[in-house]
Parts: C-alpha cells; sequence; structure tokens
C-alpha cells in the first residue's frame, strides 16, 4: 500500500513546503505568512506585581477557604492561525483579510496584546498537511523556549488541534473536539493530527471561487493563486489506510476518524496525555436540527478520561442555557412537523411560511395556504440552511427566527438539546454492566476564543470587532461589489425550493450570522503555580472555570465533604445536605494603549500590527459584582423523565451589595439528603453592565405582543464599533458534583442511547 501511495504522498509535501516559501513573494504575495516570534519574555516583576493584586482581591473578598497556594491564572485553549482552511480564507481580500496570522502571531499576541498566561493552538486538522503540522509543533516549542523555566515562565503554550466533524444529519453529526496535548517535545506529539475526513467538494469549491475572484483584483493575484493551491494541496492529500495502528503509519498521509470511536482509538494508539475539549455544541451553522447530545453518551464515543472539560462560551456564542423550544417537531416514526412560534420562540421552518404568504399575491386563498404548508414542510427538512427555501429573501426577512432570545450572547441558530445544561441533565446506564452507576458527563467548565487570526484572549477590551472577533473586514473596490452581490434570483418567487444537501456555507458569509459573532470567552484554572505540570494537572481535575471574557476572580467550594473544603470541579458522595460557599470579583477596567511592559517587548510595528495599539491594560477599578446565581441540575434517574424540571436556573441568586472589592456568601441545599438522588451544583458570576461587542444580536423590534416585527443586522456601516450594546457579562464555575449514597445505579433499565436520544422529541 505504501509503494503506490509513496510518490504522491511525496508530492503532497512537497506542495504545502512549497506554500510556505512561495506564498510570501509571489506576485501579490502575502509576506507575513511564515512571520517569527518577535517578543521577550514579560519581566518576573510584572508577573510578581499581577500575583500580588490577585492576592490582595482574594483577601477583600474574604475567601479564607480558597487554597492561598494557589493562583487564578486565564488562558486560551481555542486558537486557530492561517494554517487552517478557514483561518487562510479570512486574511484575504475577498473578506476584507487584512493579511496572514501564522502561529508566531498566537504567541506574540498571547504573551503582549492579550497578556494571558496559557494557550493552545488547536487549527483544523482537516488542512493540518505535514509541513504545516511540523512547522506548528515548532512555532509552539519557540514560545515556551522564550518563556523561561521552572515553575514561573511568563506563558504556557500548548499543541493541540481541532477535530471538526459536521454531519448533515443529527445520525450522522458528532460536531467539534479540540484535543490538546500535555507535552510539546516531539516525541510527546502525534506524527499526524487526526481529522475527520476530507470535505474535497467544499474545497473544490472554494478554490474555483477564489480563481475566478483574483480577476478581480490582480494586485493581490498572488495570495488569491496561493489559497486556490493550498486547497487543491488538500485535496491531493492522501489518506491513511484504515484499521492499521497509527505507530505504522506512513508519517505524510492523511490520518482521518469519522467517529469518536475511532479518534479515541487513535489517540489511545498514541498512549499520549491529552484532553479532548467539546465546543459549538449549540451552534445551529453546522449543528442539524434534531441533534442531540444525549447519544454521546455511548460508551463506544465516550471517553470520560479523555472528556473532562466542555466550553461554555466562546466567540461563537454561549452554549450553556437549556430550553425547551425545537426548531421542528419530531414524531416517533422520524418525520418532522414545523412547531408554532411561542412568545419566546420563532421557528425558522413557520418564518418561511410567512414569507410564502407575504409573497401569495394573486394566488387562492386554498393554494396560497398550500404554499406556505410546503414552505414550512421544506424549511423543516433543511437540517442547517433553511433560508434555501427562498434563497432571494432578504436576510431580514427571517427576522430573528431560530434564535435564543432571552439568552446572554447565544451561539446562532441555538440547538437546545446540544447545550451544556441539557448535557449534564443526562444519564443512562451502562450497557456493559447495569449494576454499575449510570453514565453521565462530569464535564468541567471552560470559554475560550475560537478565533481564527492567531489572537489568543480577544475581548480585553470591547473594540475593534474586525480584530476582537471573526466578523470579516470590508472588500473594497471591485470585490465588494462581488461579496454583496444580490440574494439568488428564483424563477418562480411563489413557489418555494427542496432544500438541497451539501457542505456547509462559509461560516461568518451570512450576516445574520456575523451579528452573532463576539470578542472571546477565557479558561481559568485554579493552579498552585504558573509552570505548565500545574496548569494541566488543574485542568484535569476540573478546577477550572469559564468566563464570558472578562478576568473576574471565582471560587466555589463544597464545605461539609470532608477537613478541608473541595474546590469546583470535584465529586463527593454525602448522605448530609452539602453547604458551599462562594466568592466573585470583578474584572478589571482597562486603561487605553499599551503597558510599559508590552511596550518593551514587542516592536512597535508588530505590535500595531497584532493589537493595533490596544493591548491588556488594567486599572485598579474593578467592576461590580451585581448577583451570584447558583444553578442546580438533578441527572435523571429514569428513562423518558421530563428534562426542564430538573434544570434550576437559577436555583438561588444572591444579590451583590454593590462592593467593588467583590461579592460572597455560602448557602446549603436542605432538600438534597430527603430528594435521594445525585445532585450538581455550579456557580454564576454577573458584573454589571458594560458595553459590548454585537451586544444585542438582531436588535429585534416586537410589538405589543411580543412578536418580531423587524431585526437590524450588525453590518458595521457605521464604522467598526460592532453594534455595542450593555451585556451583564459573566464566570461560570466548574460544578460540584454531590453524589447520594442511595442513587447509585437507580436508572431505570428500560431505555437505551435511541429512546434517551428521543426525550421530548414527542
Amino acid at each position: 500500500m505504501q509503494s503506490k501511495t509513496s510518490g504522491r504522498r511525496g508530492m503532497a509535501t512537497r506542495v504545502v513546503g512549497f506554500l510556505l516559501a512561495a506564498v510570501g513573494v509571489a506576485c501579490g504575495g502575502d509576506p507575513h505568512f511564515d512571520d517569527p516570534i518577535e517578543g521577550t519574555a514579560r519581566p518576573a516583576a510584572v508577573l510578581a506585581a499581577d500575583s500580588a493584586r490577585q492576592r490582595a482581591a482574594r483577601v477583600a473578598v474574604h475567601a479564607p477557604q480558597a487554597d492561598p497556594g494557589k493562583q487564578v491564572l486565564f488562558g486560551d485553549l481555542h486558537v486557530h492561525s492561517s494554517y487552517s482552511w478557514d483561518g487562510f480564507l479570512f486574511t484575504l481580500p475577498l473578506t476584507g483579510g487584512e493579511g496572514a496570522h501564522p502561529p508566531a502571531d498566537a504567541c506574540d499576541f498571547a504573551r503582549h496584546c492579550s497578556s494571558l498566561d496559557f494557550f493552545a493552538l488547536t487549527d483544523h486538522a482537516e488542512t493540518l498537511m505535514p509541513d504545516l503540522w511540523s512547522a506548528s509543533k515548532e512555532s509552539v516549542r519557540q514560545c515556551n523556549a522564550v518563556a523561561g523555566e521552572g515553575d514561573n515562565p511568563d506563558l504556557v503554550a500548548f499543541m493541540g488541534f481541532e477535530w471538526s466533524q459536521a454531519g448533515l444529519t443529527p445520525e450522522t453529526h458528532w460536531g467539534h473536539r479540540n484535543l490538546i496535548f500535555k507535552d510539546t517535545a516531539e516525541a510527546a506529539l502525534p506524527t499526524r493530527a487526526i481529522g475527520s475526513g476530507p470535505n474535497r467538494e467544499l474545497r473544490s469549491q472554494l478554490a474555483g471561487m477564489v480563481r475566478t475572484v483574483r480577476w478581480l483584483a490582480p494586485s493581490a493575484w498572488g495570495r488569491f493563486t496561493a489559497y486556490a493551491d493550498y486547497l487543491d494541496a488538500a485535496n491531493a492529500w492522501p489518506v491513511c489506510e484504515e484499521g492499521v495502528d497509527v505507530r505504522a503509519l506512513a508519517d505524510s498521509c492523511q490520518d482521518v476518524a469519522f467517529e469518536p470511536d475511532v479518534l479515541h482509538e487513535k489517540l489511545d494508539q498514541w498512549g499520549f496525555d491529552v484532553l479532548e475539549i467539546p465546543h459549538g455544541m449549540t451552534w445551529g451553522t453546522y449543528t442539524p436540527v434534531g441533534s442531540d447530545v444525549a447519544k454521546h453518551l455511548d460508551p463506544r464515543h465516550y471517553d470520560p478520561d479523555k472528556q473532562r472539560l466542555i466550553e461554555i462560551m466562546s466567540g461563537h456564542g454561549n452554549s450553556e442555557e437549556y430550553r425547551d423550544f425545537r426548531p421542528v417537531e419530531f414524531a416517533p416514526d422520524g418525520s418532522r412537523s414545523c412547531p408554532e412560534p411561542t412568545a419566546d420562540y420563532l421557528p425558522c421552518c413557520w418564518q418561511a411560511g410567512e414569507i410564502m404568504r407575504a409573497r401569495c399575491g394573486e394566488l387562492s386563498s386554498q393554494e396560497c395556504e398550500r404554499r406556505v404548508a410546503l414552505a414550512r414542510s421544506h424549511a423543516a427538512s433543511a437540517n442547517v440552511r433553511p433560508h434555501q427555501v427562498f434563497p432571494d429573501a432578504p436576510l431580514e426577512d427571517w427576522l430573528d427566527c431560530g434564535q435564543c432570545r432571552d439568552c446572554m450572547k447565544p451561539s446562532f441558530g441555538y440547538r437546545p438539546r446540544e447545550s451544556v445544561q441539557y448535557a449534564m441533565s443526562l444519564s443512562t446506564p451502562d450497557p456493559a454492566d447495569e449494576s454499575a452507576e449510570p453514565l453521565r458527563f462530569r464535564y468541567g467548565f471552560i470559554g475560550a476564543s475560537d478565533v481564527h487570526s492567531s489572537r489568543p484572549g480577544t475581548g480585553y477590551k470591547q473594540i475593534e470587532r474586525t480584530m476582537m472577533t471573526d466578523v470579516s473586514g470590508k472588500p473594497s473596490g471591485i470585490l465588494r461589489r462581488f461579496v454583496d452581490r444580490p440574494p439568488t434570483p428564483m424563477d418562480d418567487p411563489t413557489m418555494p425550493l427542496a432544500p438541497k444537501s451539501g457542505p456547509i456555507g462559509v461560516v461568518g458569509s451570512d450576516m445574520r450570522v456575523q451579528s452573532f459573532l463576539f470578542p472571546g470567552g477565557l479558561a481559568a484554572v485554579h493552579a498552585k503555580n504558573r509552570s505548565r505540570e500545574a496548569i494541566w494537572d488543574a485542568m484535569q481535575r476540573r478546577e477550572a472555570y469559564g468566563t464570558s471574557g472578562p478576568r473576574i476572580l471565582l471560587w466555589f467550594d463544597l464545605l461539609n465533604a470532608g477537613e478541608e473544603p473541595l474546590p469546583m470541579g470535584s465529586e463527593a458522595t454525602l448522605a448530609h445536605d452539602p453547604k458551599f460557599s462562594v466568592r466573585a470579583v470583578g474584572s478589571l477596567e482597562q486603561q487605553p494603549g499599551c503597558p510599559a511592559a508590552s511596550r518593551n517587548g514587542l516592536p512597535a510595528e508588530r505590535l500595531e500590527r497584532l493589537c493595533r495599539g490596544e493591548c491588556f491594560h488594567p486599572g485598579d477599578q474593578r467592576r461590580v459584582i451585581e448577583a451570584i446565581e447558583i444553578v442546580r441540575i438533578r441527572p435523571q434517574v429514569e428513562d423518558g423523565e421530563a428534562i426542564a424540571p430538573r434544570i434550576e436556573d437559577p436555583w438561588l441568586r444572591h444579590e451583590c451589595p454593590g462592593d467593588p472589592s467583590g461579592c460572597s456568601f455560602e448557602f446549603e441545599d436542605p432538600a438534597f439528603a430527603a430528594g435521594g438522588r445525585d445532585v450538581l451544583y455550579y456557580a454564576r458570576a454577573i458584573e454589571e453592565p458594560s458595553m459590548a461587542l454585537n451586544g444585542n444580536p438582531l436588535e429585534a423590534e416586537r410589538d405589543a405582543e411580543g412578536r418580531t416585527i423587524a431585526v437590524t443586522l450588525c453590518r458595521g456601516d457605521e464604522g467598526e464599533d460592532g453594534c455595542p450594546a450593555p451585556v451583564r457579562e459573566r464566570a461560570w464555575s466548574s460544578p460540584i458534583f454531590v453524589d447520594h449514597p442511595g442513587a447509585a445505579g437507580a436508572v431505570a433499565k428500560t431505555g437505551s442511547m435511541d429512546s434517551l436520544a428521543q426525550v421530548e422529541r414527542r
């Protein structure tokens, strides 16, 4: 087998190597595609001052139970560079791109723009061809080499990749996961990234489009050509032989795992310490309607040793909250129907019918209603693209269909049965051992950016929409006319079209989607020191939390499970009522410009290009924590048990006194012992309102009955302010899992994975 494909493998490797060398010198090429790391380490005095400020905040909020030997460190475990297919696309003039951002930019940005403590490079494995994978690993190692040794590096860079699976139906969809490896030595990392399969159709379409567009912008001919050649090289990259141990495969082949069980098998064959972090679960741009995270609770596909954390918030929105609305109703036989709208939710299939009704014109009332029903039926069958039913309709005609109206910074096209709260409410018997404890997700929570411009930790300032979010810039001249061309015309605008199946469209190309792109969230860990080992250990024990972007300090502890308090992420079995403590301190207000350490640590020209002269630059004033909420979730104990009553959000709400030094309170659950079932609790610290980019997605206008009658897309036509609106930023602790000794194995044994996935569809 190797002999038959070795020539093609060598050709693919040479093509990618050529791209790395040639993209910067071709006609109209990009000189930044292979920029080196230029920044120096932040001074130890700066790190010490940050630690001292945090210790003072902990003392001020009266957190004696918080381990004084630990500190809160902030990072971003979801970062893409221009080595990803979409990151590369976003560099082009077609999308208003500002040029390439290679992995080296992530290091310099994290160190001197966002001043993070750690980050992970996670480019899409599906286009991480051999030379790009090797270059990425070397860049991360160089970043760490600058950081200093021992327990006090200024920055820890982790290496990883994203497994980007997106099935076109609920049955074939598994979603996206980041794979983060503990160590960065060559012998501690896979020889190849593991992708979800070659998406050759989408790449071919993109390559053809780019080769057409370059005629409209000959000054950038080299950049467009380089991207098309990159896609062609990815399509020519040969797939590895199936069923062969990863260590026996050729170094240059494309390693593929179509489903999680194969991914886990390959990771086990490598044998390295790795974290697998699901993300973007509720994002309807690529998640088909009807998708249900319950099917992931299959021991073939779920690996709790690797899956310790889940991304609750990113630049693509909040995935926390469960709602009982449904984009589409499923009958027991699998057929679909369109639910009526409610005061809180407008299904896109319903709005398709309303668009049709407005077009009926001279049609008879009977024929009009027939076509309204047809439009709704067609849209209900569209898994991710209901707008295909009327491709000529202005985006505003779809109003706010498919969106969570009362969620903070929600992901686009919200899928509630993929939300974090819904996942944490699930439980199912272990099919291999019915006497064992039921299978459950026991995730810790983090935030991340999911940025595609090598900018870890965006969102420290709510400015520069095209820098802090994945929103595209504005193409100029003739390219602007190409991008802003009118919607696709229809032969008969009064006849709804059946949606077509095919590769998912380019993320961010829809202005409705761009209204739901935000500055990124952050991961925080309680670590014993700043070392790689300490950060990794904190993530493994789930002593971590996520924020929507600001650096909120948060402690959440179980007080009466032993001699010492147990921190967030812990598990305990109690026969008595649990008692908890929660402490939160608001983020520091930002000053304009960049601090001296950033100005001295990075050349002025590079500082301007990467962070546009605006860095993480905290002052002395902290935002007020307005409230702390406790969410209580009781995982199911029998198959088919209703979901919504067991997700109590909030179960408790503590109004804070408005003290900038922080907020704290203690509480008990007086019903736990008598309830006889397992419970998990997590804390949500909520800051006072502040202005945020895309803070009010779609800016819906509603009538007296609460129905949406108009929306305003955030197009950026009035500058680059990014449609700011007041938002209550927040932090989410990892849960504390309190099990009841009488609850083990209590889930009814009558269910199955198939029936569990159908919960509340009927």
